[in-house]
């Protein structure tokens, strides 16, 4: 490998870290997934070949990653059930924070499919093309895909939107 090859793959560990982190929530899995996927580019370098966008490459290698663990995970038995995400997030003063936050609970809410091409797409930037070279399906499957995780996320982000006047007009009849 030559050392301007490892500078690209060093240029993709940010977008990466973004898109670890927003496939699964979580800091520490992203940092995993991360590793693996690096580990996984690195050793398997030579079978790029250089027939497409190293962009591209890696981050297919990080969504079967995630796939693979996804389905591991169906495999464990589940021991211990984790906090649910409440249903409707409270906003407080620090608005942009929270907002990021909600967002991101909303995002979790995804299916996987879903979640992984509006992050590619809308946040990565990818193109139709390299989105669907990544998630190896059909261009239209990404448009569909996209279009629905749109919706989702819309319906999502209305909903949280509406609660807090609903939980206010409540407390009012209450008293």
């Amino acid at each position: 490998m030559r050392p301007d090859d490892e500078a690209l793959i060093v240029a993709c560990i940010p977008s990466l870290r973004r898109y670890a982190r927003g496939l699964t929530g979580e800091r520490d899995r992203a940092d995993d997934l991360v590793q693996d996927t690096l580990e996984r580019a690195w050793s398997r370098f030579s079978r790029w070949q250089r027939r497409g966008e190293l962009r591209a490459w890696m981050f297919g290698i990080m969504h079967n990653q995630f796939i693979d663990s996804l389905r591991a995970q169906k495999r464990q038995p589940d021991y211990g059930a984790e906090t649910e995400i409440p249903e409707l997030p409270v906003r407080a003063t620090q608005a942009d924070r929270l907002e990021v936050r909600d967002l991101d609970r909303h995002l979790q809410r995804l299916p996987a499919d879903l979640r992984a091409v509006l992050l590619l797409v809308a946040v990565e930037e990818f193109t139709y093309r390299e989105a669907a070279q990544v998630l190896e399906v059909p261009i239209g499957t990404v448009m569909s895909r996209l279009s629905r995780a749109r919706e989702r996320l819309a319906a999502l982000l209305q909903a949280r939107a509406e609660a807090p006047a609903a939980s206010h007009v409540q407390r009012i009849r209450a008293t």
